[in-house]
């Protein structure tokens, strides 16, 4: 395409928004809607994810070390645990660090049980390479030599795999269900727009215009009304997202969880939700177009 030609398509493109103003308005209205949604529920899967992939990663393996087990033993059965495949790092927790984690979370009448009269065990905790391999590690455990008892959560844990992975999976349909709800809209409100104007388009196929010659003024006012209707949910995210992360941070503070951070985060967003705008935008004129173009 020569270069006048181009800006020329450009300048049809403005003048044809500016000429049918209210189904502009509708169309711009139909993207930010539609993106409105898809960018809440990206933001919301994306930090759902991230805080499942936090519990995943919190959840591991506690080997309770058998009472008569001595510091040989507990050795031999430190680097057994570190020789299994799936195991990523082994941490000691003695009787004491267990009492103290206790009377922590339920209260300082539990130190009565402190020196001898502690009746917990020494621990070993055991993080997997991976979620997933949490149950396997488990059984294997279990039959070593001094293992007094092998708790990670059990079925829970198993079901909070499953709930996540559910989570995602629904997430993501959901928002493929609704951007190709965002190319039917805008493809149909286009669709109007250009019908106005079928005696224009079989003027000019008469006259000896190109298919693509007259489907690009289309397109370009397409990616215009996706891309200014995309404007609208990034700034209205972009300031809801910003406002509130500091206050739910706060309530995360002293978790091991936190919601991802705005920088990457929303520039990555804002970046898709623009680039979704101008794709569907541009789409939608174009299947709008082509029963026009059947002169």
């Amino acid at each position: 395409m020569k270069t006048r030609t181009f800006w020329r398509h450009i300048k049809e493109s403005f003048k044809s928004i500016k000429r049918n103003g209210w189904m502009t308005v509708a169309a711009v209205s139909a993207v930010a809607v539609t993106l409105l949604l898809v960018g809440s529920f990206i933001a919301i899967l994306m930090n759902v994810n991230k805080l499942a992939t936090d519990v995943e990663e919190d959840v591991s393996v506690r080997v309770y070390i058998d009472l008569a087990a001595e510091e040989e033993d507990q050795e031999a059965l430190q680097q057994n645990l570190e020789e299994l495949d799936e195991v990523e790092q082994v941490v000691f927790s003695s009787r004491d660090d267990e009492l103290s984690q206790v009377i922590g979370s339920y209260g300082d009448e539990f130190g009565l049980f402190d020196g001898d009269d502690n009746p917990l065990y020494d621990v070993f905790i055991v993080n997997t390479a991976a979620p997933e391999v949490t149950s396997d590690v488990a059984d294997q455990v279990e039959d070593m030599n001094y293992v007094a008892d092998v708790n990670y959560g059990g079925a829970t844990a198993d079901r909070l795999f499953e709930v996540m992975a559910t989570v995602r999976n629904v997430g993501a349909v959901i928002i493929v269900a609704l951007i190709f709800t965002a190319v039917f809209l805008i493809a149909n409100t286009i669709r109007i727009t250009i019908f106005s104007r079928r005696t224009e388009i079989e003027i000019m196929k008469l006259v000896g215009a190109t298919n693509w010659f007259i489907r690009w003024p289309f397109l370009i006012e397409g990616a215009l009304i996706g891309f200014i209707g995309a404007l609208i949910p990034v700034s209205i995210i972009s300031y809801i997202y910003l406002s509130g992360f500091d206050t739910i941070m706060t309530y995360l503070s002293g978790t091991y969880f936190a919601l991802l951070a705005p920088n990457p985060f929303l520039v990555q967003l804002v970046a898709l939700l623009l680039t979704i705008g101008v794709v569907i935008g541009s789409v939608g004129s174009s299947l709008s177009i082509r029963k026009f173009l059947k002169v």
